[in-house]
């Protein structure tokens, strides 16, 4: 089969749940990844031959709105190919930016600590963001761990993966404080299913997504109490939130005892980054 001919195969079928510009990038990322080519190449040959044994049941997936990240076994976040599947969830363009925003406000050689760390990305990509960090990540899931111990290994080993449960006390883990601690928790309204996609709610791990209707803070308000007894003085608490939440989550944070309060918006002009610092007791 030529490039050009599985290209508009991969398309139709991408276009049954998409829509054409979604449907043709996801075309062209299984196109250069399964023919090991570059975009240009595609290009400049699309008449060459491509072989891709798994491409009817590629095929098939897409039209059930399997993500194409599972499909390909990988996502690229901060530059970096991280290895995903279904105990993980797909890496975000603005993660990316919260991951920014710290390691812009982070002195070299911190101490960091990514709550909730899935694939671990937002650790892997401090590590190598900020010199000399030394760089936690905690997760619940067993399987999440074994993805992120797998993404560490290849990016960044100097992170060590943590077993924790965020809703618990997971200072007692730790022998030392903190100068950061992020985390990009649950937070979707149980309620909300409904408004999204099939891609991600039939696909992506629940209990990295939802929290209960009656208290959608719940982790944000459990990992904020939580890092209160592990940040240094002049530490951070950083969290990536839910557009329709972000004033209730400042307030909340200065109700747990938080001062300097920031909301940044992400590239889309929504609200979904929060920063602020533990006021310090005698």
């Amino acid at each position: 089969m030529r490039r050009r001919e599985a290209m508009e195969l991969l398309r139709s079928a991408a276009a049954a749940c998409y829509d054409d510009m979604e449907a043709r990038q996801i075309a062209e990322m299984i196109v250069l990844d399964r023919g090991g080519i570059t975009r240009n190449e595609l290009l400049v040959e699309p008449n060459a031959e491509i072989d891709i044994p798994d491409l009817e049941d590629i095929v098939a997936k897409l039209r059930c709105w399997t993500p194409v990240q599972y499909i390909l076994g990988s996502a690229d976040f901060m530059g970096l190919q991280f290895e995903v599947d279904g105990s993980v969830l797909i890496p975000r363009p603005e993660t990316e930016e919260l991951v920014a925003w710290v390691a812009d406000n982070t002195p070299r050689g911190a101490a960091i600590l990514d709550v909730g760390t899935g694939s671990g990305c937002i650790a892997i990509a401090l590590s190598r963001e900020v010199a000399e960090a030394k760089v936690y990540g905690l997760d619940i899931s067993l399987d999440a761990l074994a993805v992120a111990r797998r993404n560490g290994e290849r990016l960044a080993p100097s992170v060590k993966f943590v077993e924790g449960d965020a809703l618990g006390s997971f200072d007692e883990l730790f022998d030392h404080p903190f100068d950061v601690i992020v985390s990009n928790p649950p937070y979707i309204p149980a309620a909300d299913k409904r408004l999204m996609r099939p891609n991600v709610v039939d696909y992506e791990p629940h209990t990295a997504l939802f929290v209960p209707d009656a208290d959608p803070l719940c982790f944000y308000r459990a990992i904020a109490r939580t890092a209160r007894r592990m940040l240094r003085a002049s530490g951070r608490l950083y969290f990536e939130i839910y557009e329709m939440l972000a004033e209730q989550m400042a307030a909340m944070l200065n109700a747990e005892g938080y001062t300097d309060v920031v909301v940044r918006e992400d590239f889309r002009g929504k609200p979904r980054m929060i920063c602020a610092r533990p006021i310090q007791t005698n």
